[in-house]
């Protein structure tokens, strides 16, 4: 199937979270409160921000089962640790921005240097936040969270990626980082896809070009592919939702069967996606790649469709950067 028949079939109308144009976030409060219907081991803590972080459906439903420890991150994530240590599967959720930095050692310390069940579901991650400004716009919790031994680290790319993605880290033990977004975005996952833990999605692998994107520079990234493939350059899209473990095996396929590696992040390119491939190729295959992602600087207070396009996180400076560097 080609990548555009691939985005079309999932905005077909379907009853359901497929095919849906949404906010991570909101896919998030939605299965959250599923999960929580099928199974009484799962708690959710939030750091007095379950209206923004979607968590207040699975508050109003399991009271319980709830607990919201106020504007204190630290203790969010010790009280989670020793809920994970009681059996239970805590979903702790707040801004990305302040889960992991206000919260960093106590997730070194406790979460991941015991290897604790403990699910950090940060929303509000990159500069899509928008309006907030720089003080709540993250873009450095990958590198904070990719760094930390026994963490898993996902980006989901839509509304239906997430439903999976909650449900597939619920069945697996470890800590996991999750972060999600505040803007909506479109919807790019076919009906079929399943989600694995570690395993990336080719929509299409280029001869010329390979994007890999996360989050929602995947959507971006087709864009991008479709109006360079309109203009005679075979470039493909991977869906790299795991960052952390990476998956080479897909990622070094693409690197041998074309002449560029692209990466596309909402995040700093020190540090996160673009750095997890360049070190990996650097060690296993010479390939030339570019990084597309937030140059070493804050964000600043903006419509999210404005700040993509500052920091050049757009499908033109995508298709820009493509063309230069085949170039040479």
């Amino acid at each position: 199937m080609a990548m555009g028949e691939i985005v079309k079939d999932t905005r077909e109308g379907r009853q359901s979270i497929v095919g849906k144009s949404m906010a991570t976030r909101d896919a998030y409060g939605e299965t959250l409160l599923e999960l929580g219907k099928k199974r009484d081991n799962i708690v959710v803590l939030d750091a007095d921000l379950s209206g923004s972080t979607k968590t207040g459906k699975f508050a109003k439903a399991f009271p319980d089962r709830f607990y919201n420890i106020g504007i204190a991150e630290q203790d969010m994530i010790g009280t989670a640790s020793g809920l994970a240590l009681s059996g239970k599967i805590p979903f702790a959720s707040t801004f990305a921005v302040f889960e992991t930095g206000r919260a960093w050692e106590q997730i070194r310390q406790t979460v991941c240097y015991s290897n604790l069940n403990v699910k950090l579901i940060a929303s509000h991650g990159g500069i899509t936040v928008g309006e907030d400004g720089a003080s709540h716009q993250s873009t450095e919790d990958i590198a904070l969270m990719r760094v930390l031994p026994n963490m898993t680290v996902i980006v989901p790319s839509d509304g239906y990626e997430t439903m999976q993605v909650i449900n597939a880290i619920a069945d697996f033990y470890g800590p996991v980082y999750v972060r999600l977004g505040r803007a909506k975005v479109p919807a790019v996952m076919p009906a079929e896809y399943e989600f694995k833990i570690g395993k990336a999605y080719p929509f299409h692998i280029g001869r010329d070009a390979n994007i890999v994107a996360m989050g929602i520079m995947v959507s971006i990234a087709i864009e991008a592919a479709r109006i360079l493939n309109d203009s005679g350059i075979d470039a493909g899209v991977i869906n790299m939702s795991t960052v952390k473990p990476l998956d080479t095996g897909t990622l070094l396929n693409a690197a041998r069967s074309c002449r560029l590696i692209v990466t596309a992040e909402e995040h700093s390119i020190i540090g996160g996606l673009g750095s997890a491939v360049s070190e990996f190729l650097s060690e296993n295959f010479l390939v030339q790649v570019r990084r597309i992602g937030i140059k070493d600087s804050f964000g600043c207070s903006g419509k999210p469709e404005e700040l993509l396009k500052l920091y050049g996180l757009t499908a033109d400076d995508i298709v820009e950067t493509v063309k230069e560097a085949l170039k040479k």
